[in-house]
């Protein structure tokens, strides 16, 4: 016990400022043992709209409280303990998130040729890490690498309009969709093909290991809520890297194939950018998008759950609504 010690000849005033001393003394030693260390290294830019409430809905692999922010404060700003030891620990530890992505993929993403990402997966991921409080970096694996998993930490998460299918979920952990887009069929201009039906028979160009070939080779499932067409009789597949290559390979001359399949956003990109490619109506099926994660990964619960809380408040705040009205020419955030 600490007893200050007391002259009698003192005057009441020295006795007066020597109790205060005592009080701020001990307050300043009750305020010291309770602070909490923050990262050492945290992205300086914060999130251009502060996340609000967490989404009613999480992924069920999800811990049932996802760490969540106040007003003007990240993620990373407000660690919950549970965090201890997982991937999202490290990485508001390290300051910087890194995320796989297309370099030829518009308009989702692109590297442009001054060495810059754009598109809408790159300002969707850039809002993901500017709300957890870190800077985003990138690797460009490629898609059959990514959609298979075990990604030995070479990346922390995808950002790839991904679709959540059955298969994957074996072996990647999903968010709640952040977006969702027609699956859509075109043809080489002059084919003469003016409808689905008149694929029957004839090779279709899709990217490798994509939604787009599985459902031509008629093992794509996604859930009962889907209602999926027939395909075409007689159609066959052709792959090459990704979609967009598919009519750039058109433009470059080839007739091997007279079919596409693709999001209608890349088509409709490619349209504008003029690639000799005619869009088939209606769309063939919708499909939702996530961020991925790998389940063989370092532990990520807490980091999954923060993810999807984010895309959760990005959907009420109307942040994905602006970024897919900006890149996509219209909103599809919303189920269809």
């Amino acid at each position: 016990m600490y007893e200050p010690f007391i002259q009698e000849d003192l005057t009441m005033t020295s006795t007066r400022l020597m109790a205060l001393g005592g009080t701020l003394l001990l307050l300043a030693a009750c305020g010291g043992s309770g602070a909490t260390t923050r990262p050492s290294t945290v992205a300086s830019s914060a999130p251009s709209t502060a996340p609000s409430t967490a989404p009613s809905s999480a992924p069920s692999t999800a811990p049932s409280t996802a760490p969540s922010a106040v007003a003007g404060e990240t993620i990373c700003d407000n660690l919950p303990a549970d965090a201890a030891g997982d991937l999202l620990e490290e990485i508001c530890d390290e300051g910087v998130i890194t995320m796989s992505t297309d370099p030829a993929y518009p308009p989702q993403s692109e590297l442009t040729p001054e060495g810059e990402y754009q598109g809408f997966d790159i300002d969707v991921g850039k809002e993901i890490a500017a709300r957890l409080g870190v800077e985003l970096a990138y690797e460009t694996p490629a898609w059959e690498v990514l959609t298979a998993g075990s990604w030995q930490g070479r990346w922390d998460f995808s950002v790839g309009s991904m679709t959540v299918t059955g298969e994957r979920e074996e072996v990647l952990d999903f968010t709640q969709p952040y977006y969702f887009t027609p699956a859509q069929l075109a043809v080489r201009d002059g084919s003469g093909i003016t409808d689905i039906a008149g694929l029957a028979g004839k090779v279709v160009c899709v990217g490798e290991d994509t939604t787009y070939l599985y459902w031509l080779e008629g093992t794509l499932d996604l859930g009962s809520a889907v209602e999926l067409p027939e395909v075409p009789e007689g159609t066959t597949a052709t792959t090459l890297a990704t979609d967009r290559d598919c009519a750039e390979a058109w433009r470059a001359g080839r007739e091997d194939f007279d079919g596409w399949m693709s999001s209608s956003t890349t088509i409709a990109d490619a349209v504008a950018d003029g690639l000799p490619v005619i869009p088939l109506e209606p769309a063939a099926f919708n499909e939702p998008l996530a961020a991925a994660f790998d389940k063989s990964g370092p532990d990520h619960d807490q980091l999954l759950a923060a993810v999807d809380s984010i895309i959760g408040d990005m959907h009420e705040d109307g942040t994905l609504s602006d970024l897919s009205e900006e890149w996509l020419g219209s909103d599809l955030t919303k189920e269809l």
